[in-house]
């Protein structure tokens, strides 16, 4: 199959995925940018837009080229309500979005930051997509605080949600590009690595690949990425799904599919590498032989009222820190 850039007419997103076509969402902005040093890590990241455009460009041409459909701008946490809110943890908020979304008349896609137990107040990621369903969303799923595998458990209980109260909307999943099965109701956030040392949980281009397959045999037929998912992740999407697009990413010009490409190469042991069942079953290993392949996340539960969850624009201050720091020790002693 060549690489080709796909059909050319235009289409909105509901006839879209109303023909059963696969759309590919993007990736990572946030913690990309700022491990390519545009961005400090923070609630005002967007500042990039205006600092860095040609930097927030060239990610959106390495989505596209590696065969997104859809560009998302780069407006996360760029508004007053959002710095006071880490919007759709919780399916009332969401609803109310998706209520006042409808009134402009446009197809509304509705995704949560939730995992397999629910939203923040135990709602289940069924009742999830059933509230937001009759809210009026077109398109329901979930987005980034969970990795693939994580994702697509969650995805499957919203399906079912919506196919037990008899309704039908289209899914859509945009996880982590990270490993996360350690984690709690709060995600990734949670995970004491969060956010500077995740790197050796990364997902592969092979693990995206087998991601898209399973979210594709789902039902779901909108799939992308969120933090950490970098342009060849995206990719891998594209061209674990190319028979059914039609279609190569351009991308894929200088890929080989399951790394044929290494057919060429001058060592017989790493030629025998190039074909799909090696990838597919290969244990990869950290590199880190004193550290536990899980962490502990620093869940300290969602307590109405408790000072150190609320949250706030301002810098933590010294005394707070000390506070945190108090905390933390003793429960690790525990």
């Amino acid at each position: 199959m060549a690489p080709a850039g796909g059909p050319g007419a235009k289409r909105g997103i509901l006839e879209r995925l109303e023909s059963g076509e696969v759309v590919v969402g993007d990736g990572s902005f946030l913690i990309t940018l700022e491990k390519r040093g545009y961005v400090k890590a923070g609630l005002w990241t967007p500042e990039a837009v205006v600092e860095q455009p040609d930097a927030v460009r060239q990610l959106h041409m390495e989505f596209l080229r590696a065969g997104s459909n859809v560009m998302q701008t780069f407006t996360f946490s760029a508004s007053e309500d959002n710095m006071e809110s880490k919007y759709f943890e919780h399916a009332e908020e969401a609803m109310w979005a998706v209520e006042v979304l409808k009134e402009l008349g446009k197809p509304v896609a509705a995704t949560m930051c939730i995992g397999p137990d629910g939203d923040m107040h135990g709602v289940p990621p069924g009742e999830c997509a059933v509230k937001l369903v009759k809210a009026g969303a077109a398109i329901v799923g979930v987005n980034c605080r969970f990795g693939p595998s994580t994702s697509l458990k969650t995805m499957k209980l919203m399906k079912e949600g919506l196919q037990a109260a008899g309704l039908k909307a289209h899914l859509m999943v945009q996880s982590l590009g990270f490993h996360t099965p350690d984690c709690g109701r709060g995600g990734f956030v949670d995970l004491p690595e969060y956010p500077f040392g995740l790197e050796p949980r990364v997902a592969t281009r092979w693990d995206i690949q087998k991601y898209a397959r399973e979210a594709y045999r789902l039902g779901v037929r909108y799939i992308g990425g969120c933090c950490g998912f970098e342009p060849y992740h995206i990719r891998a999407i594209a061209e674990e799904l190319a028979p059914e697009r039609g279609f190569l990413p351009p991308a894929s010009e200088k890929h080989g599919s399951w790394g044929s490409g290494l057919d060429m190469h001058t060592k017989p042991w790493i030629r025998a590498r190039a074909r799909k069942e090696y990838w597919e079953n290969l244990r990869i290993a950290s590199g880190r032989p004193y550290n536990p392949s899980m962490s502990k996340p620093d869940a300290w539960g969602v307590t109405k009222g408790t000072a150190e969850l609320m949250q706030q624009k301002e810098a933590t201050t010294e005394q707070q820190l000390r506070e945190l720091f108090e905390k933390q020790k003793f429960k690790s002693a525990q």
